[in-house]
């Protein structure tokens, strides 16, 4: 694709309103978790109560996989989308009151992190399974690498923005975050998408045909047919099980803090440097590939990126010098977003129109149990082997894995288009 081509996405309209419902979304996300942590322990100088922010916003996930995936392929994808940020919206007005007003409890703001966990945990697979139909035809790779860019630039301007609202008032992040829930909402509500639309391939038609005799003897509509399916396909359980894997072993940003304390050295400021550098690499790979789409050997991009990333956290783990360290961790965002885009692409063109919201779900399960448990496995293993050692073993681990990968999934290193 040439980078006309590329950028024109954004002169179709569907996918226009698509990018900048969600982008107002990831961005009031990120903004509503720096406020959120920083007014608990404010509230109640508590590690373990920041530690149960994310726990409660990660178990609907867990919880609810099943359900969120049937729901989001037996009813409307945009509507629900809709209704998930209007409840966000309604629960970010809830915390700006109270704020303003001086009544809001840590209980209230943990039910209200609940709401928005299970909220985006429907918000996410509905948006995931809506993608491809925003996206105009053969422009898959195109549309995942702009969408993908999404989470990128939240995680780099939400917890600025984040910030600077909390310091000129506690109840600012609160207001703002309902204004952009609130704009996400009317700009998934223009959408216009085609019933008719679809990505089919020939990779989306042989994985199809592969199924088609195992998934035979179930119920296709049924809440587990997406875990089925997921399961009876190697290529997407080895697409989605090597991201799993690679996140869990290679955590090392969880370990931040204490690089930037004890080892570089750098206090409060280089903790903010390091912690944006993954982001940082990851907008510039999403600009190359906006205008450099990836045209051959994608299943071999997909593992050579990988073992880049495994690399580059060995590197990190090593490095005493803040510019190399700098340099490591946007190579890690770099490779991994090669790696999301080209995994986030062979997911929606190997899963049929009907079941996307299930495998979606599936999908998006895996993700946020290889960055939570990865952080766990990050603490444990510095616990017991020392950081250094742990974030290298992690490193290793990961290239290990790919390796490993390779040789138990060979139709993945095989597939050579996206298109």
């Amino acid at each position: 694709m040439t980078q006309t081509s590329t950028y024109g996405l954004f002169r179709h309209k569907p996918f226009l309103f698509f990018f900048l419902g969600s982008g107002c979304s990831e961005l009031a996300y990120q903004i509503a978790f720096v406020a959120l942590g920083w007014q608990v322990y404010e509230l109640t100088n508590s590690a373990m109560d920041l530690g149960l922010i994310g726990l409660i916003q990660f178990l609907p996930s867990v919880l609810f996989v099943f359900v969120i995936g049937h729901v989001a392929d037996k009813y409307n994808r945009k509507k629900l989308l809709q209704i998930c940020q209007i409840l966000e919206a309604l629960t970010a007005v809830f915390l700006c009151i109270g704020t303003a007003y001086g009544w809001l409890t840590v209980n209230q703001i943990f039910i209200s992190v609940g709401v928005l966990g299970v909220c985006a945990a429907f918000e996410g697979p509905s948006g995931q399974a809506l993608m491809p139909s925003v996206i105009p035809k053969g422009m898959i790779a195109q549309g995942t690498t702009i969408g993908s860019s999404i989470y990128q630039m939240g995680a780099v301007a939400g917890p600025a923005l984040g910030g600077v609202a909390y310091a000129l008032s506690k109840n600012a992040p609160f207001l703002l975050m309902s204004v952009l829930w609130a704009s996400a909402a009317v700009l998934n509500g223009l959408i216009r998408v085609d019933p008719h639309h679809s990505h089919m391939s020939q990779l989306s038609q042989k994985t199809i045909d592969q199924a088609t005799e195992s998934n035979s003897q179930h119920d296709k509509d049924s809440v587990y047919a997406g875990a089925r399916f997921v399961k009876e396909n190697p290529l997407l359980l080895g697409t989605l099980s090597l991201d799993l894997f690679a996140v869990l072993l290679g955590g090392a940003t969880t370990l931040l803090p204490i690089y930037a304390k004890d080892i570089l050295d750098t206090g409060a400021w280089g903790l903010g440097l390091l912690r944006s550098a993954p982001a940082v690499g990851a907008l510039i790979m999403t600009a190359y590939l906006s205008r450099f789409a990836l045209k051959s050997r994608v299943g071999m991009k997909m593992f050579n990126s990988v073992i880049v990333f495994g690399i580059a956290t060995v590197l990190f783990a090593l490095s005493t010098e803040m510019w190399l360290s700098l340099t490591a961790l946007a190579v890690m965002g770099a490779a991994d977003m090669v790696s999301v885009v080209i995994r986030s692409s062979l997911v929606q063109l190997a899963t049929p129109e009907k079941m996307r919201g299930r495998v979606s779900a599936v999908n998006f399960l895996f993700i946020n149990a290889s960055n939570q448990l990865g952080g766990f496995e990050s603490g444990l293993t510095a616990a017991v082997f020392g950081v250094v050692n742990a974030a290298a073993i992690g490193g290793i681990g990961t290239v290990i894995i790919a390796l490993i990968w390779m040789r138990l999934f060979p139709s993945i290193k095989e597939i050579d288009k996206l298109e």
